[in-house]
Parts: C-alpha cells; sequence; structure tokens
C-alpha cells in the first residue's frame, strides 16, 4: 500500500517540474514582445500631454540604438515654449524624470523635443 502512494507522489512531483518549466519559457517569451523603453516612452507621453496645452498634438517617435532609447517629441509649436520652459528647466525635468523610468528598465532614455 506505501508503494503505491509513494508512486503517486512521484508522478505529481514530475508534472509540477513540467509545469515550472514551461512557466519559464512562457516568461521568456513575455520580455521578447516588450517595447524596448516602454516606461520611459509612458513617462515621457504622459508628462508632455499634462504640459501641453493641445495634448493631443503631441507625437513621440522612439529610436533604438544599441540599447539605448531616443524618445523625439513633436508638439503644436504653440506647446513648445511650456515643454522647453525657461532656461530649458522644464525638458531637463522631464529627461531626469524619463532617463530614471528607463533605468528602472536598464535602458538609457533621453527626450529631445523637435518641430
Amino acid at each position: 500500500m506505501s508503494d503505491e502512494f509513494d508512486d503517486d507522489v512521484d508522478d505529481v512531483n514530475v508534472n509540477v517540474n513540467v509545469a515550472d518549466d514551461l512557466d519559464d519559457d512562457y516568461e521568456d517569451d513575455d520580455d521578447a514582445n516588450r517595447i524596448v523603453g516602454a516606461r520611459a516612452l509612458a513617462v515621457a507621453e504622459h508628462v508632455t500631454r499634462h504640459l501641453a496645452d493641445d495634448p493631443d498634438s503631441i507625437e513621440i517617435d522612439v529610436e533604438e540604438r544599441r540599447g539605448e532609447v531616443e524618445l523625439f517629441v513633436h508638439a503644436n509649436p504653440d506647446d513648445m515654449g511650456r515643454l522647453i520652459g525657461r532656461r530649458g528647466r522644464v525638458i531637463q525635468a522631464v529627461r531626469q524624470l524619463v532617463r530614471a523610468a528607463g533605468s528602472a528598465d536598464g535602458v538609457k532614455a533621453n527626450v529631445d523635443v523637435v518641430e
């Protein structure tokens, strides 16, 4: 009677280990589908849209180069001053936020405002 029970327990352990291996493989596939710098992009988009008078005109292009992400913010010309700020203080603050968000993902990120 105890031998039958031991065999059943071994079968359950094998099945659990196989399921764990499949979960690990699935997680790797999930990472492959992620956009590099997605968190940095989300932060840049959120902050710039809230700074602009015309949030619908904000568009952000992403350019990836060797583990670095460059975000180019396109805005309405009337909002350029608001995004850059006096002496560039607003855009510097946005850059700091984006760099911090990028580093959370292990990516160097930078922001530039273009016309």
